[in-house]
């Protein structure tokens, strides 16, 4: 039975992830609040990964990080702190957490480490700067990791577009905002977060050990198509 590392796995895409997962892998998640479920194969964490310091595991084969940020302003109302703030949520606690447990990933059976971009930094989106600037800088990660870990460990991140989930809320907030975001896609929809975690399901596993350095957007058409 693999062993899995979730970082955010108590809500959204991450607690998908780890309702997935928990019938044939031992998940570790790491969050700062509680998964609203039990089960014999999950222990939990506590910690903020930017701030604390991360928990000592024995072992692990496989490691997603899930925690994001939505901060959608114009660029006159983004500060410095903006900026930085949404890359070290994205970018810098990922690489911390990488760091961290690289050597006992290094270990692990056909090792798999899952990231997260985001449509915006391929489809350029007014009030996106931040998120934009923070998510290529993920993307670059996996491209720069993904080479310099070969063949031992591979990388990949998905790049979702619009998901049903907490962080997403604002954006979905009533059934007018709600028809509009399904309108702008082209296969009529938006994501569900159960959508994703079959995506990084897929990664983890070794159907996908031929893949490596890649970004997979799951778009709804968005980035691909002009109908």
């Amino acid at each position: 039975m693999k062993t899995i590392i979730i970082v955010g796995g108590s809500k959204g895409i991450g607690n998908a992830i780890v309702t997935k997962l928990l019938d044939y892998c031992k998940v570790i998640n790491i969050s700062r609040s509680t998964p609203e479920k039990s089960h014999d194969n999950l222990t939990h964490y506590s910690c903020d990964v930017i701030q604390d310091e991360l928990p000592e595991i024995e072992n692990a084969d496989g490691l997603i990080y899930c925690p994001g940020s939505i901060n959608l302003k114009p660029i006159s109302r983004l500060s410095i702190e903006d900026f930085k703030n949404d890359f070290e949520i994205n970018v810098l606690g990922a690489v911390k957490v990488i760091q961290n447990y690289l050597p006992i990933l290094k270990n692990g059976n056909n090792p798999s480490v899952v990231l997260f971009s985001t449509v915006a930094a391929k489809l350029g989106m007014p009030y996106h700067a931040s998120i934009a600037v923070a998510k290529s800088g993920v993307e670059g990660l996996v491209k720069s990791l993904g080479a310099e870990l070969a063949p031992n460990l591979r990388i990949n991140a998905i790049a979702p577009t619009v998901t049903d989930t907490d962080l997403a809320s604002k954006l979905l907030r009533n059934d007018k905002m709600i028809e509009n975001i399904t309108e702008r896609h082209p296969l009529k929809k938006f994501l569900s977060p159960q959508e994703v975690a079959d995506m990084a399901e897929f990664l983890l596993s070794e159907k996908a050990s031929s893949i490596s350095g890649q970004i997979f957007e799951m778009d709804c058409g968005i980035v691909s198509f002009k109908i």
